[in-house]
Order: C-alpha cells, then sequence, then structure tokens
C-alpha cells in the first residue's frame, strides 16, 4: 500500500472526530449535577452558600449551551481549538464554582479530574498539557483562596491543614496521572484502529484484484466464440473480394485486428478463470504467486520445498486466499529489502502442520525491537549507512503488522529471530545470517483437502452443438 495512503490514518486528529452536540450533552449532565448539588447543600444540610454567584456560574454554561444550540448546527464537529475552548471552559466554570463552596474542603473538588481525562482522550499532547497545568494552578489556588462552607448556625466545615495538604497533593498526582494514562491508552487504541484500517485497506485491495483477474479472465473466455466467427467471416471475405482490392484491404484489417484482439485476450486470460478450481493451488504456487513482485529486485531468491522426514513428499494443495498471498508477499518484501544478496524461502509440510521461513542474509532484527515486532507503526531509527544501503526504503512500521495480521486471521501462528548477532561487523555480509521469519499453520486451516475447507467443484458445462 502506497505510504501517502496510509498518511490519514497516522496523523489524523481525533478531536475533529467529536460533535458539538456530544459536548453539549455532556454540559447538561454536569449542569443538572451541579443545580442538584447546590440545592441539596442548601435545603437539606442548612449549609450558606453564595447562592447568586453559584447560580450565576451554573447561569453561565446554561447559556454557552443555548448559544452552541442555536447557532451552531447539531452535528458540527470540533476543531482542536474549539475542542480546547469547550473543555478550558468547563474547567474554568467548575473551578470558580468550587471557589465559591469550600476549595479543597469540598469533596466534589475530584470533578476537575473530568476534563483532564477528556482532553487526554481527544486532544493533542499540547493541548492536554494546557489543561491539565490549568487544573494545576486551580487546585494549588483553592487550597489558599476560597469561600468557606458555613454551616445554618455559622460553624466552618473545614478539614485539618494536613488533610488539605493531602488533598492538594493526591489531586495534583491525580490529574498528571490521570492524563498521561488516558494518552496513553487511547494512543494505542487508535494506533492499532488505524493499522487494523489499513489492514483492512490492503485485504481489500487484494481481494479486488483477485476478483478483477478472474472477471478479465473469464470476459477472455467469453469474447473468444465471437472473435473466432469475426475471424472465419473475415477470411471467406477475403477469398470473395480478391477481385476488389479496396474491399480485400478492408477484410484483411478486420481480420488482422481480431487476431489481435485474440492474442490480447489470450494474455489477460493468463491469470486462469476464477472458478472454483482456482481457489486451491499446489503450495509452491501459493508461494510462488506471493513472491513474484520481487524476483527482479536484484536480489536472489531461493524457494525450497520438501517434506519433514517420513512424511508424504506429495506437495500439499492448499486454500488460496488472498490474506495468505498477502501475507507472505508482504514478509517476502521485508526480506527483499533489508538483504545483502539472498532470500530463502524455505517450505515444509507434516501431516499436522504447514510451514513457511523467510530467511534473508541482512543484518537482522535490531535487538531492541524484536520483542516488539508486528506492532502498529512501530519502525527503527535507521543510521546514516542504512540510508545509503537502502535509499528507497521509508516504511510506517505498517507491512510486519498488516502481514502478521493477515496471516493470523488464516490460522497462522508466525515467529521472528534472527539467525545471528545483529551487532556484528559488515565483514561477513555475504555469508551472514540475518532475519528468520517462520509461519506455522495447522494443516486443516489451510489444506483444501481437508473436510472443512473441501468444496465441490461439479462437472464442467458441455457446449450446445
Amino acid at each position: 500500500m502506497p505510504a501517502q495512503s496510509l498518511g490519514d490514518f497516522s496523523g489524523q486528529r481525533r478531536s475533529n472526530w467529536i460533535r458539538l452536540r456530544t459536548m453539549i450533552l455532556l454540559r447538561w449532565v454536569a449542569i443538572v449535577g451541579q443545580i442538584t448539588a447546590i440545592t441539596v447543600a442548601q435545603r437539606m444540610y442548612g449549609l450558606q452558600l453564595e447562592l447568586g454567584l453559584c447560580y450565576l456560574a451554573v447561569g453561565v454554561s446554561v447559556i454557552g449551551n443555548l448559544v452552541a444550540i442555536f447557532v451552531f448546527p447539531e452535528n458540527k464537529r470540533l476543531t482542536e481549538v474549539e475542542n480546547l475552548l469547550m473543555v478550558m471552559f468547563d474547567l474554568l466554570q467548575l473551578g470558580f464554582l468550587l471557589v465559591l463552596t469550600g476549595g479543597l474542603h469540598n469533596p466534589f473538588v475530584l470533578l476537575l479530574l473530568g476534563p483532564v481525562s477528556i482532553s487526554a482522550a481527544v486532544l493533542t499532547t499540547r493541548s492536554t498539557m494546557i489543561v491539565g497545568s490549568t487544573a494545576i494552578i486551580l487546585v494549588t489556588l483553592m487550597a489558599e483562596y476560597h469561600l468557606p462552607l458555613r454551616t445554618y448556625e455559622g460553624f466552618i466545615l473545614r478539614i485539618p491543614d494536613v488533610f488539605v495538604f493531602g488533598n492538594w497533593i493526591a489531586l495534583v498526582i491525580a490529574i498528571i496521572f490521570f492524563a498521561a494514562y488516558s494518552q496513553r491508552v487511547t494512543s494505542e487504541m487508535h494506533s492499532m484502529s488505524d493499522a487494523l484500517s489499513a489492514t483492512q485497506m490492503a485485504l481489500a485491495r487484494e481481494q479486488k484484484l483477485t476478483d478483477l483477474g478472474g472477471v478479465v479472465a473469464a470476459a477472455a473466455h467469453e469474447l473468444g466464440t465471437p472473435l473466432a466467427t469475426i475471424k472465419l467471416t473475415s477470411a471467406e471475405l477475403m477469398e470473395e473480394l480478391e477481385d476488389h482490392p479496396e474491399l480485400y484491404e478492408d477484410a484483411a484489417l478486420i481480420r488482422q485486428q481480431a487476431d489481435r484482439c485474440r492474442d490480447i485476450l489470450h494474455d489477460m486470460g493468463r491469470a486462469g478463470k476464477d472458478d472454483l478450481h482456482m481457489r486451491q493451488a499446489p503450495l509452491s504456487a501459493l508461494i510462488g504467486e506471493a513472491a513474484e513482485p520481487h524476483l527482479n529486485r536484484g536480489k536472489d531468491i531461493n524457494f525450497v520445498y520438501d517434506p519433514e522426514d517420513g512424511f508424504d513428499i506429495d506437495q500439499p494443495s492448499v486454500l488460496r486466499k488472498p490474506e495468505i498471498v498477502h501475507g507472505l508477499r508482504n514478509l517476502v518484501q521485508n526480506a527483499v529489502d533489508f538483504a545483502y544478496s539472498s532470500v530463502w524461502v524455505e517450505t515444509h509440510w507434516t501431516d499436522a502442520t504447514i510451514s513457511v521461513r523467510i530467511i534473508d542474509d541482512g543484518r537482522g532484527f535490531p535487538s531492541s525491537i524484536i520483542g516488539r515486532i508486528g506492532d502498529p507503526f512501530m519502525s527503527s531509527r535507521r543510521g546514516a549507512s542504512d540510508k545509503k544501503q537502502r535509499p528507497e526504503y521509508e516504511g510506517m512500521g505498517l507491512g510486519l503488522f498488516i502481514a502478521k495480521t493477515l496471516l493470523e486471521r488464516s490460522g497462522a501462528k508466525l515467529r521472528f529471530a534472527n539467525g545471528s548477532d545483529p551487532n556484528e561487523t559488515e565483514a561477513n555480509e555475504l555469508t551472514l545470517t540475518g532475519a528468520i521469519v517462520e509461519v506455522i499453520w495447522p494443516r486443516d486451516a489451510i489444506d483444501a483437502k481437508a473436510e472443512k475447507n473441501f468444496v465441490p467443484v461439479g462437472e464442467n458445462q458441455q457446449f450446445a452443438p
């Protein structure tokens, strides 16, 4: 898949996906909760609150929601800046309300973590740092500057200073932890979602190419009969028009173009018709199809087809699935990209398993990432020497992930290893065994003769006389 088609995944801003309606709904929930808390504290517990200022703070939120409802369309998507302003407004409004109701002596001060968590989930790191820093400043100011909570009798409700300090420390740590934790988890989820979307695109492309090949081959087969008729008719016309040179040339041109169409359709139909017979292929044919695009890239690709000792020498016939072809093709491409001169594709089978091992003579996987191979958007930093050797290679860290995901979807298990120490010098480049990727399937997962994979092909249709 071209790199430019994947750029939309890795660089896209999720903040642009949030609807204004969602933020308005969350704010209405907060408004109802704030009014309920103020009413219960004042009427049930007799707390003397600055009701005018408190309802002013809540009223500002109500006005903001009403303006957003009547001014903007319901399906409006918020930009990064708009999302930041919405979250900052909610944070400052809540901070002002807490200042009026006891500051850190108010147990509802924990609600300050809400805007921070939302910003970490949908905004960039820079915006999250702005929101988190603002929340820490508010918590620090509320420790000293706030209106005390007074009972109906005039008593001030306050907790000891040591608990105030403890609340401040706990809130600061919670703000930092929640922001970092939420952003990290969300980032992992987004990366996996992006990579899976790219995998689906790759599989859809492979399936489309397979279907297109079948349609072209079928068209070539169906057009063969009318072209043969045209050729036969033009030959008869040529015999009849030998005494008319001008018309004879036209008939000859028709026959010549019919021959040309026949040759074109013959080339187009080489892939074979997409019938039930083409849904399976010998194992060597499947491996050859996967490696074919990389055979002429200047590296020797050596194929080995060998059963394990004591097992049937005949090659198994396997299912010709697009995910298997595309997954193996990506692995071969990766090996060719990083090989010095040679790549080996070894295929082995037993009564229980079918395995493909792809080996190159390059430097192998870097030790620092071998445990994370297959993670989406993971690519090692290349040094200057690597860039000189492979100036055309510019990966996004999706190739191995796509290959691993597609092959695992077909029932395979993958193993990644190095044949030698990747930190060795390049003095032995020609004999160095580099990266090793082994793909192992349970035989009944892809064996076309397995009972669960068997599809009867029926009899061929007879041509009408």
